[in-house]
């Protein structure tokens, strides 16, 4: 008798100890840097998938373009995907262990396998945010304006560009060409023409964080790198003296010297570039 209750006590033993590992782990809310919350599911991150960042992308700690920038992923990085947080966003673990969201749009990732990550229920993320570029609808015909663009990368820059070739681009030229070649828009030939051809359609924006992918931006002369540069500017009257197209997330693809390098992807926020906008918006 005493043997039979050792051994029913110990199968009682092994089964609450096999219910208590089964059970789903959970961190408590987590607070970013802006007040933005939210919940990590533990149990999706041990299943979580890979994904390659396609171009430079920056992680955020928050689901938004308003969100703190912890790092930029760069070309070629993998990433462990722990959630696709909503249709503008993925939550991903990085090599050194950082968590943070990045655009889901597919310039900038690619999840490995078939199946992508499903929305999940558990994790509360914060994004009002109207100004949010990511939550713009994007057309196929801006998305193939970006292709070809992107396929001209490192391509000589050359002021007053012979525009019958692809040799060599000046920042208009190589705006004109990509729209011209992959949607069949053909925009005025220099960069204040086309600046007029956007506030005619009356899409012009003032804000960066207005603007959509695909949109153009317009930038005045060069004054300095600091913000104090341009105080006291009236940019309602400065002169353009360059375009690009914004890419989201801050970045714009363009071309303005032979140092540089040619047709060229640069971060705009923070930078000089930031300074000079003058306005942008669509031509699609």
């Amino acid at each position: 008798m005493k043997t039979f209750s050792k051994s029913l006590l110990a199968l009682t033993t092994l089964t609450l100890s096999a219910q208590m590992l089964a059970a789903p782990v959970s961190a408590a809310p987590r607070s970013t840097d802006n007040g933005t919350s939210y919940t990590y599911n533990m149990n999706a991150a041990s299943t979580a998938q890979t994904a390659t960042i396609q171009n430079s992308v920056n992680m955020r700690d928050a689901a938004s373009t308003s969100g703190k920038v912890i790092r930029k992923l760069t070309q070629g990085e993998t990433v462990s995907v722990l959630e696709k947080t909503n249709a503008n966003w993925y939550q991903v673990k990085d090599s050194q262990g950082n968590v943070g969201f990045v655009s889901a749009n597919s310039n900038y990732i690619k999840v490995n396998g078939a199946s992508n990550p499903s929305t999940g229920s558990s994790n509360s993320v914060n994004t009002n945010n109207s100004n949010n570029d990511d939550k713009q609808p994007i057309s196929s015909s801006v998305e193939g304006v970006i292709k070809t663009g992107m396929s001209y990368l490192g391509t000589p820059y050359e002021f007053g560009s012979n525009r019958s070739n692809t040799q060599t681009f000046d920042c208009s030229d190589f705006v004109r060409h990509i729209f011209k070649q992959s949607a069949g828009v053909t925009l005025p030939a220099d960069s204040r023409q086309q600046g007029s051809y956007v506030k005619d359609k009356g899409t012009a924006k003032n804000s960066i964080s207005q603007l959509k992918r695909g949109d153009l931006m317009f930038f005045m002369s060069y004054k300095g790198s600091k913000a104090s540069s341009y105080a006291g500017v009236n940019k309602n009257t400065e002169r353009i003296t360059h375009v690009g197209v914004y890419l989201g997330d801050g970045q714009v693809l363009h071309t303005y010297s032979v140092d540089s390098g040619g047709v060229r992807v640069d971060t705009v926020t923070g930078k000089a570039w930031e300074h000079r906008f003058l306005f942008g918006g669509s031509v699609i």
